[in-house]
C-alpha cells in the first residue's frame, strides 16, 4: 500500500507545495501554508444519498418567504444599512478598528431587541460579564430578556445558545472563540473558520439570526479567512475617526437589501446615539460669507450630505510651495490646481494651498472637484462665495464641468437645505463656473445693502 506523501497546503487558498513556505505563493498571504497528508490513489465514488419527502427539492413558486421577512432591531439607522431590519436565520459581520464602538452599538441593538421582548444571548470572549453590565449601565442597555455570557470556547457557546433559547446571538468577537476541533491557536485562519462555520451552520438550523463581531488587519481588511466575508449574509463596516464623535456604518455585502446604504450614529459619554439627519455636521456655523469656502453635496451611499470645503492660499518665498490636505485627495487637489492656473489663469505656483473639510469628512468622489476648487479660486482672489451656493462636479483636465452620480438627489437635497444658487455641469468651463459663483456673491452684497438702507 503506498504511503501517504507529505506535502503543505495554503489554508486560504488550497495552494500546495513539496516544502514548508513562510508566504503562500498563489494569495501571498504569511503564515497561511500547513503540513498535510496528501491522500493518493483513486478516490472512492460516492453513493448517492436518498431524499426524503422534508429535503425534497421544491419549485421557487412553491417556497414561502414569510419566515425571512425583515424585523426591525430599534435603531432605524442600523436597519437601513441592513435593508429594513435583521433576516432570521442570518448572520450578520460587523468589523471595525479598535475602539470604534463596535460592541457599544451591538450592545444597544441588543437591549432595543430585548425591549420587543425577544430572547437576546450577548457573549463576550473579550470581557467580563460583570464589565459587560457597567456599560450596560451607562448608556441605559438594561432589560431583564438580555442574557450575558463570557465564553471562548465554541461548544459552550452552543450550549449556552440550547439553554437560553434566545432570538437573537450576538458573538464579541469570532476571532477570540475557539474550537476543539481546528487547529491552531483563536484567530488563526483554521479556528476562525470552524468558528464561524458553526455558528452560521446554527443560524440556518434554528432560523436564528447571529450578530458577529470581527476584528481589522492594520490595513483596515477583516482579520482571518477570506472565506469568513463568503460565508456570512452581510458584512459591515463601522467607521469613524477618534478625533471626532461621527461613526459611519457601511454595508459591503449584503444579501437581503442594497448595498449602497451609509447608517449615521455619534458617539457620546451616555452611548451612541443615531443621527438621522446629519445634514449640519459638516457645515461651519459663521453668519458672515469668508473667502476660501465653498458647499458641495457629497453622496454617503444613497445619502446626500452637504459638505463644507475650505481652502487658504498665502504667498510664500519657498522654492517648493506647500500643499496641505485634510479630507481630500492631495493628488486630486495637485490635478485641480494645474486646471485652474492653466484653464482659469489664477497663479498658484508661488503660493501655499491648504484645503480641508468641516467636521473630518472625507471626500473621495470626483463630485466634490468643483467645491475644491471654487474653493481654492475664492481664497486666491479674496472673495467670498455666498452661503447660498452650492457646487457639485467634476473637472476634467481641460477645465469642462462633467456631470455627477446623483444629481438630481444632490439637487433635491440642496434646495430642501435653502441653497438657492447651484454651480454643477450646467457651467460648461471652469471659468463659466466661477463667473456664475462670484457673481452670485457680487448679487447677494447687493440684496444686503438693499436691504439696510
Amino acid at each position: 500500500m503506498a504511503k501517504a506523501q507529505l506535502n503543505y497546503r495554503c489554508t486560504e487558498c488550497g495552494w500546495t507545495t513539496a516544502k514548508w513556505a513562510g508566504r503562500c505563493g498563489e494569495c501571498q498571504e504569511w503564515g497561511t501554508v500547513t503540513e498535510a497528508t496528501a491522500p493518493t490513489g483513486v478516490l472512492r465514488a460516492l453513493k448517492p444519498v436518498s431524499i426524503g419527502a422534508d429535503r425534497a427539492a421544491r419549485s421557487i413558486t412553491d417556497i414561502d418567504t414569510a419566515t425571512v421577512s425583515h424585523w426591525p432591531s430599534g435603531i432605524a439607522e442600523f436597519d437601513r444599512v441592513l435593508g429594513g431590519g435583521i433576516v432570521p436565520g442570518a448572520a450578520i459581520l460587523l468589523s471595525g478598528e479598535p475602539g470604534v464602538g463596535k460592541s457599544t452599538l451591538l450592545l444597544e441593538v441588543a437591549s432595543r431587541a430585548a425591549r420587543a421582548r425577544s430572547r437576546v444571548l450577548y457573549v463576550s470572549a473579550e470581557e467580563s460579564v460583570s464589565q459587560v453590565r457597567m456599560r450596560a449601565e451607562r448608556t441605559g442597555a438594561m432589560h431583564d430578556h438580555l442574557f450575558l455570557a463570557s465564553e471562548t470556547d465554541l461548544a459552550t457557546i452552543v450550549g449556552q445558545i440550547d439553554a437560553v433559547d434566545p432570538q437573537l446571538v450576538i458573538v464579541d468577537s469570532v476571532q477570540t472563540v475557539s474550537s476543539s476541533n481546528g487547529e491552531g491557536l483563536a484567530g488563526g485562519p483554521s479556528q476562525v473558520r470552524e468558528v464561524a462555520s458553526t455558528l452560521i451552520r446554527v443560524a440556518k438550523d434554528r432560523n436564528l439570526p447571529v450578530l458577529l463581531v470581527g476584528h481589522v488587519t492594520k490595513d483596515g481588511s477583516i482579520a482571518g479567512p477570506r472565506l469568513l466575508e463568503h460565508l456570512v449574509d452581510v458584512v459591515c463596516q463601522f467607521e469613524g475617526d477618534r478625533q471626532t464623535a461621527l461613526r459611519f456604518v457601511r454595508a459591503l455585502k449584503n444579501r437581503f437589501g442594497p448595498t449602497d446604504e451609509v447608517g449615521c450614529f455619534e458617539m457620546s459619554g451616555d452611548g451612541i446615539v443615531e443621527v438621522a439627519d446629519p445634514s449640519g455636521l459638516f457645515l461651519s456655523r459663521t453668519n458672515t460669507p469668508v473667502s476660501g469656502t465653498c458647499v458641495t453635496v457629497a453622496m454617503e451611499g444613497r445619502r446626500p450630505l452637504p459638505v463644507e470645503v475650505q481652502a487658504l492660499v498665502v504667498a510664500t518665498t519657498a522654492p517648493n510651495p506647500r500643499r496641505v490636505t485634510n479630507g481630500v485627495d492631495s493628488s486630486r487637489v495637485a490635478m485641480l490646481l494645474a486646471v485652474l492656473e492653466r484653464r482659469a489663469g489664477i497663479r498658484l505656483g508661488d503660493k501655499d494651498v491648504y484645503v480641508s473639510t468641516v467636521g473630518g469628512v472625507r471626500l473621495t468622489e470626483p463630485g466634490a472637484d468643483l467645491a475644491i476648487a471654487l474653493a481654492i479660486a475664492s481664497a486666491a482672489n479674496e472673495k467670498a462665495i455666498p452661503h447660498t451656493l452650492a457646487a457639485f462636479g467634476e473637472i476634467s483636465l481641460a477645465g469642462e464641468i462633467r456631470p455627477v452620480a446623483s444629481g438630481k438627489q444632490r439637487a433635491a437635497e440642496a434646495t430642501r437645505l435653502g441653497f438657492t444658487t447651484r454651480v454643477d455641469a450646467r457651467s460648461e468651463s471652469i471659468r463659466e463656473a466661477l463667473r456664475v459663483a462670484f457673481t452670485a456673491a457680487i448679487s447677494d452684497r447687493e440684496r444686503e445693502l438693499d436691504a439696510a438702507f
